[in-house]
């Protein structure tokens, strides 16, 4: 039976608030950005730091529950019967016994999520940026900022499978 690791998906729904800091900090590309999207120090200070970070983790988390979708190729079997083993035939279990943990891994996950980024969150942040009239610098530095983020994020949804396991590399 494929189990849900919650553990895994808290931690990797914490990795967008610590690449945020880093990557937005103003030693970093955070000044570029604030000029890109015309903050002020000001302005950052006005806001209610807690709710946002909250939040943030709330909707990180969203983030991460999905990844599993695109990461844990397991799930699509499971899909086949509806989600529900119990409706399963035979073949089912025959699969998910030769390959339940097949291509579960870090790497795996990573390379992705990343293909989620290149492909997926490019297109939408530059579709909006367009429509904005923001730059191209503005796009770049939210879409690195995203495809990193969410390539590691799917590592470690998908090579964090059980309490017990992780891996690092495909198994062969």
């Amino acid at each position: 039976m494929m189990q849900i690791n919650f553990l895994a998906i808290a931690v990797a729904a914490l990795v967008p608030l610590i690449m945020g800091f880093i990557w937005y900090h103003p030693k970093i590309l955070g000044t570029v950005w604030m000029q890109e999207v015309g903050l002020t120090e000001e302005k950052m200070k006005g806001s209610n730091m807690g709710f946002v970070f909250v939040f943030a983790f709330i909707l990180s988390f969203l983030i991460a529950f999905f990844l599993q979708m695109i990461t844990i190729h397991q799930l699509g079997a499971l899909g086949m019967v509806g989600g529900d083993e119990t409706n399963a035939k035979p073949s089912f279990f025959s699969f998910m016994k030769d390959y339940g943990t097949a291509y579960r891994s870090f790497g795996h996950g990573a390379l992705h999520c990343f293909m989620a980024g290149v492909f997926f969150v490019f297109p939408l942040i530059a579709i909006n940026a367009m429509f904005e009239r923001k730059s191209w610098k503005y796009t770049f530095i939210n879409t690195a900022y995203w495809t990193i983020t969410l390539t590691i994020m799917g590592g470690i949804i998908c090579g964090w499978y059980s309490p017990e396991g992780f891996n690092w590399v495909t198994q062969k």
